[in-house]
């Protein structure tokens, strides 16, 4: 690619990045983030009817979870709480259960069952159902409508948790772009301000996340933010742990940033071109530095590590290091790649050794993602289905073709940064006294106003600033390097808004057990699905609307309407994925008259088991015009 016409080599490139994002964009807000362990079960069961009151009600769940005295409540008729609230643990190996005693003597009617708890890898999960003693009756429970994990404090803590990671990025990065690049970057002003506001935003983020954890886990609102007593609640487990861990090792990271750019940047500013080749006196204090760095970056990645999803599931042991890895390995490339931004924007020249050292890095960087990204997509995905009939799955490929792109890009960088040499134009050292002593000239000549020697300063430093500029510009490898790594920027923007995305979602592995089990157990939404049909006779082309209520596992109200005269109506309920069926139903016409002939109506339609259900509506219209059409639901 010719040197001198970098514009038209990138455009390809920045219209991929662009309509990748569009297409991130609207994947991203497709659906909110699901829960991470799944209700897989419960006794009694959901919609089921027993003869006599349960003494407990137990729940059981596809990975380990933590409750409290108030994550099971079971709330009778009339509303009133009929649980002993005492948490039972009744797991055993490879299987996840708890238990809440009830009251003796319940009455019949129909009971509630609210639970909420925290899954293993930090995330918080809710959920409702019913089940009904002698005979189901009218109950005026009536759920929240907001869910733990959802509304304005999601929202606030998921901008803090991308905050956060934003912050981890330019902190380690940063540093690292100085400890291994280019040392006489610590005595750079733009590169300080990037790692400080790193640190900054990291720490602010945390302190955020902390005081949202309570209400974030519990589905309160922000005021319950400043609960003390939720905030020592928080600190008892593995999440606020790990924050408080992240804070105390932020105290510790401000010490090695204070060194970096004090003593060691003026070590480095006194040992001049002798100390950044790596003599006595750059050496001094860099090995504490590197080596006292980099064990506060272990930390502060593990803290992300030992609290999400690597904590729960199979191979912890192994899927800890190896996240903590993965972030480290992020966190160096992408920090690295806002740090060389900066300095290549800010006017001074960066060695071409630096660029090409940041290529060595960035290359280990992208193997290391490779490996251990590898083993995450393994460990969470589990199969190839999985990748695009999962929300996880889904964002999973999206990072990785947003990964491609700027693999693009760092291709190009790496070409330009083996090009950069010294600067094109070289500035002229009289030009430079020139200006400089401009004010000064201003003073000799007897020049009585400070106000007008002052203005004389600040333009002679403006027309050395616009010099350097136009030197800088003027050398078409740096000008390429910059464009290049501007794309490369941007683009690690995105992919650390989809990462955030992927922490928050519910692994493929975890969907597809929930599945595999029938799914979650969720309130109770009636089902209303249209099946168009044509008997073949005379007005025999209409509509079915069917009205399956409350659509849950159990007993059911059936309604069929059409929009045309039928004879019959009859209608069968078949569950392919464990052979159950046809349930056969005959609706009894509803009302009189013309009504009757399109409104057909069944009480108490069982449907035993939750999963995928095949439903086949035969509609006669005349003594020979008839047509059965099928159409599939989810119940449960």
């Amino acid at each position: 690619m010719p040197a001198t016409a970098p514009r038209s080599a990138l455009r390809p490139l920045l219209a991929a990045a662009a309509l990748l994002l569009a297409v991130l964009g609207v994947l991203a807000g497709a659906t909110p983030a699901a829960a991470h362990s799944s209700l897989t079960g419960s006794e009694p069961a959901q919609g089921s009817v027993a003869a006599s009151a349960p003494t407990t009600v137990t729940l059981g769940f596809s990975e380990q979870v933590a409750l409290d005295e108030d994550s099971i409540k079971v709330l009778a008729p009339d509303g009133e709480r009929v649980d002993t609230g005492e948490i039972q643990d009744l797991c055993s190996p490879g299987r996840v259960r708890y238990g809440v005693p009830l009251r003796a003597d319940l009455p019949d009617g129909t009971y509630t069952v609210a639970w909420r708890a925290v899954s293993a890898d930090s995330h918080p999960i809710s959920g409702a159902f019913t089940f009904s003693v002698g005979a189901p009756s009218e109950t005026s429970v009536v759920l929240p409508e907001r869910q733990v994990g959802a509304g304005p404090v999601a929202a606030a803590y998921d901008a803090a948790r991308f905050a956060a990671y934003g912050g981890l990025v330019l902190l380690v990065g940063g540093a690292g772009f100085v400890l291994l690049c280019w040392r006489g970057a610590a005595g750079r002003r733009p590169v300080q301000r990037l790692v400080v506001a790193g640190w900054s935003t990291l720490a602010a983020a945390t302190v955020v996340l902390l005081l949202l954890r309570y209400p974030f886990t519990t589905g309160g609102g922000l005021a319950d933010a400043f609960d003390l007593g939720g905030l020592r609640s928080v600190l008892d487990t593995r999440t606020g742990t790990a924050l408080l861990a992240r804070l105390l090792l932020l105290g510790v990271a401000a010490l090695f940033v204070g060194a970096l750019f004090g003593p060691f940047s003026r070590r480095l500013a006194a040992g001049g071109e002798r100390a950044e080749r790596g003599g006595s006196t750059g050496l001094a204090g860099f090995t504490g530095l590197l080596l006292g760095g980099s064990l506060t970056a272990v930390g502060l990645a593990a803290t992300w590590a030992a609290a999400e999803h690597a904590s729960a599931g199979r191979q912890i042991a192994v899927a800890i290091p190896v996240a903590a890895a993965h972030l480290l390995a992020v966190a160096l490339w992408l920090g690295g790649l806002a740090a060389l931004l900066v300095a290549l924007r800010s006017g001074a020249p960066v060695p071409g050794a630096a660029a090409r050292r940041f290529s060595t890095v960035a290359t280990l960087c992208v193997l290391t993602l490779v490996a251990t990204g590898g083993y995450q997509a393994w460990r969470q995905v589990g199969g190839w289905s999985a990748l695009t009939g999962t929300e996880y799955g889904r964002l999973l490929l999206g990072k990785l073709a947003l990964l491609a792109v700027l693999l693009v890009a760092a291709w190009y960088s790496r070409r330009w940064s083996r090009r950069l040499g010294a600067p094109r134009a070289e500035e002229r050292p009289e030009d430079v006294d020139q200006e400089l002593t401009a004010p000064a000239v201003g003073a000799a000549s007897g020049e009585p106003d400070p106000e007008r020697r002052a203005q004389l300063a600040r333009q002679a430093a403006a027309v050395a600033s616009a010099r350097r500029r136009r030197q800088r510009d003027a050398d078409p490898e740096r000008a390429g390097l910059r464009r290049t790594v501007l794309v490369e920027t941007v683009i690690a923007v995105a992919l650390l808004a989809v990462t955030t995305l992927l922490t928050g979602t519910e692994p493929a592995r975890t969907e597809a057990a929930s599945r595999d089990v029938g799914g979650p157990a969720v309130p109770d939404r009636p089902v209303s699905l249209s099946v168009p049909f044509d008997t073949g006779g005379p007005d025999g082309r209409g509509t079915a609307r069917i009205d399956l209520d409350p659509g849950r596992v159990g007993p059911n109200t059936l309604h069929v309407r059409t929009d045309v005269d039928a004879e019959e109506v009859r209608v069968a309920f078949t569950l392919p994925s464990r052979d159950v069926g046809p349930l056969s139903v005959d609706p009894e016409p509803f009302g009189e008259g013309a009504e009757a002939r399109r409104h057909w109506t069944a009480e108490d339609v069982r449907l035993p088991l939750p999963g995928e259900w095949r439903i086949a509506v035969t509609v006669r219209t005349s003594d020979v015009d008839q047509v059965t059409e099928t159409t599939d639901v989810r119940i449960g």
